[in-house]
């Protein structure tokens, strides 16, 4: 697997750290507990990091020397992938793997540079368009400017594209994709971290309690659920998410602007921020929640909703991306149209005035996790998907698979 920014070691909460580190992670476990050899090569970003590192039954960390061994923005990432698909190039010369998931797209830049002259196939998962994000964002989106043609050039280049929604699926055609070389794999939730058995955190207010986790990024929408606050007088808004608890998060630029609007909107007393939350302690935060807030503008797939539904708590999302599949309106929370604070409100009053209603959601959305969403049925999904790239090249004998990081399966349709 190449994940050229999201280290599956990486903790969480960061401006680059998030969804991408947990599904990068959780597949490799996932297919390595099936008895397959996983390297994930990521970049090295501390001169101290060794070379390799096991995380997992068949798994391995592939720290790649490529640009300066410091933490960089992903946006800036660009004019060292060269000297990745070099160092990729040299490592899968004496060593090929069957098969390389390419996760993002200057994953798959390199991956394709490295693994074309040797003959490997490359699935790739794009994780989210530069299309969308620039639909989106407008000038305000930080990408390269040759993302947009150069996945186009990586959609034509690639064995099988793994696509995480159907969502997914139709902006990829719209860039030329042949249908026939696209399948959905969602991702997937740690149901024996996410469960609704175990203790919730502790609450030190009446109030009831909503809970927005995610990335510290203007595009998450948290603004809209502070916004949204305005118009529920008896309830508070956790937000986890950003730098550790302390004067980091204290100065975190996106910090400050919500708490700029949470004063705007006469709600700053009934925000609170608490930084970044280590994955044994998220749980317990979300089952503490009444309801969990996930109105991002855009959202490639989005984990921290199935993450919720699996711990049983009613999710209200914007009715983007790959939420649109895996959260149902009605059955397992409420969708909202993005960027719209009123609308985003009268949900939530309409919920929390319920809690019938929101009890019966978040148990339907506990089962909609259990029975589709496992990593274990991902993992399987991924590796039929595999194999049908494998079959399109021809076999060498005597070798197990092995799967150099990027994502692939048949459709498991949510």
């Amino acid at each position: 697997m190449v994940s050229e920014h999201a280290s599956p070691l990486a903790a969480l909460g960061g401006v680059d750290a998030g969804g991408q580190n947990v599904h990068v992670a959780a597949l490799a476990r996932g297919l390595g507990t099936r008895g397959h050899d996983v390297v994930v090569h990521t970049r090295r970003d501390d001169r101290r990091l060794p070379r390799r590192v096991p995380f997992g039954p068949g798994c391995q960390v592939d720290h790649v020397a490529a640009g300066p061994p410091r933490e960089i923005p992903k946006d800036d990432l660009l004019p060292y992938m060269d000297g990745f698909a070099d160092e990729l190039r040299e490592a899968w010369a004496a060593d090929p793997p069957d098969v390389v998931h390419a996760h993002f797209w200057m994953s798959a830049r390199a991956a394709l540079a490295a693994a074309e002259p040797l003959g490997v196939p490359v699935v790739t998962t794009f994780h989210a368009l530069g299309v969308v994000k620039r639909r989106h964002q407008g000038t305000a989106d930080p990408s390269p400017p040759e993302r947009l043609a150069t996945e186009e050039a990586i959609i034509r280049g690639s064995a099988q594209i793994v696509a995480t929604c159907s969502d997914e699926v139709f902006e990829l055609i719209r860039l030329g994709a042949d249908r026939r070389r696209v399948t959905i794999i969602p991702c997937g939730v740690d149901l024996d971290r996410f469960s609704p058995h175990g203790r919730p955190a502790e609450r030190s207010s009446s109030r009831a309690r909503l809970l927005a986790v995610g990335r510290l990024v203007e595009r998450k929408g948290v603004d809209d659920a502070v916004r949204a606050l305005a118009d529920l007088a008896d309830a508070e808004l956790l937000v986890a998410g950003g730098p550790p608890a302390g004067p980091a998060l204290c100065a975190d630029p996106e910090v400050q602007r919500l708490h700029e609007v949470a004063v705007g909107c006469g709600v700053a007393d009934r925000v609170r921020f608490v930084g970044r939350v280590g994955r044994d302690e998220m749980p317990a935060l979300l089952r503490s929640a009444d309801a969990v807030v996930c109105v991002p503008w855009y959202e490639p797939f989005g984990i921290v909703p199935l993450e919720a539904m699996a711990c049983g708590v009613p999710v209200v999302a914007s009715a983007v991306g790959g939420m649109i599949d895996s959260v149902v309106d009605g059955v397992t929370g409420v969708h909202v149209p993005p960027r719209r604070p009123g609308r985003l409100a009268a949900a939530l009053v309409g919920l929390l005035a319920d809690p019938g209603r929101a009890r019966a959601l978040g148990e339907a959305g506990a089962r909609r996790a259990r029975e589709r969403y496992g990593w274990g049925r991902i993992a399987a999904a991924t590796e039929d998907a595999y194999r049908g790239v494998r079959e399109a090249v021809p076999a060498r004998r005597g070798r197990r698979l092995r799967f150099a990081h990027r994502p692939a399966g048949q459709a498991v349709h949510s």
